[in-house]
Order: structure tokens, then C-alpha cells, then sequence
């Protein structure tokens, strides 16, 4: 699983380890606006997920659509050095031991490794 660590100046959610993604943009769709928030995070291209996201999380301030991304093209780096200050990979032993962003993201994050 692939994590990028919020910088610990950041606003919101500062310091813990989160999804790569953002923000939809006026008349984007979200799998349109995925596709261009990882271009511009990792560095990567990725095709717009066709189906429906595998999670959805709607919290006081933010509404988050999550898919599974198993196919891209180009090597991930930290392309976005203001907003995540390390990007790593992690096996799913691992993943119980970090500051995650959301409480949901460890009982998805072993849902979607065990579709594998």
C-alpha cells in the first residue's frame, strides 16, 4: 500500500500518513480529478476509474471517494514536497503501527489487500 505523510505544517490532518488524492475541481469528475491528483503528487499516469469507488468516507469536513489503483505508468516519487513530506510503500503488517489520516483507513486499507 502506498502512503504519503502529511507534512506536520499542514492545516489539516498535519503529521499522520494518508491516501495520495485531492480535491475535485469545478465540473471534474472524481475519477477524472484522481487521475489528476496523482499525475501531480507521484508523478504517475493512471487511467480515470471507470467503476464506482470501493469506499466512500463522509466526514464534518470532507467527503472522500476511494478507489483501488493496481496499474499505473512511471515510478512514484514525492512530486507534491508541500503537502507530503515522504511517500513509502507498506506491507499490511505495517499498517497498524502508523498515525493514519482517518479511523476507517486500517479496517479498508486490509479489506482492499485481502481482494488481492
Amino acid at each position: 500500500m502506498l502512503l504519503c505523510h502529511r507534512s506536520p505544517q499542514r492545516r489539516w490532518y498535519p503529521d499522520v500518513w494518508d491516501l495520495p488524492g485531492g480535491h475535485v475541481e469545478p465540473g471534474e469528475f472524481p475519477g477524472a480529478a484522481l487521475a489528476r491528483e496523482l499525475h501531480e503528487e507521484l508523478g504517475i499516469e493512471v487511467a480515470a476509474p471507470a467503476g464506482p469507488p470501493m469506499q466512500q468516507i463522509h466526514a464534518d469536513t470532507f467527503d472522500m471517494q476511494i478507489w483501488l489503483i493496481e496499474s499505473w505508468t512511471g515510478a512514484p516519487v514525492n512530486v507534491a514536497l508541500d503537502e507530503h513530506d515522504a511517500i513509502a510503500w507498506f506491507q499490511e503488517n505495517e499498517l497498524g503501527e502508523l498515525r493514519l489520516a482517518h479511523d476507517s483507513y486500517l479496517a479498508m486499507f486490509t479489506e482492499a489487500l485481502a481482494m488481492r
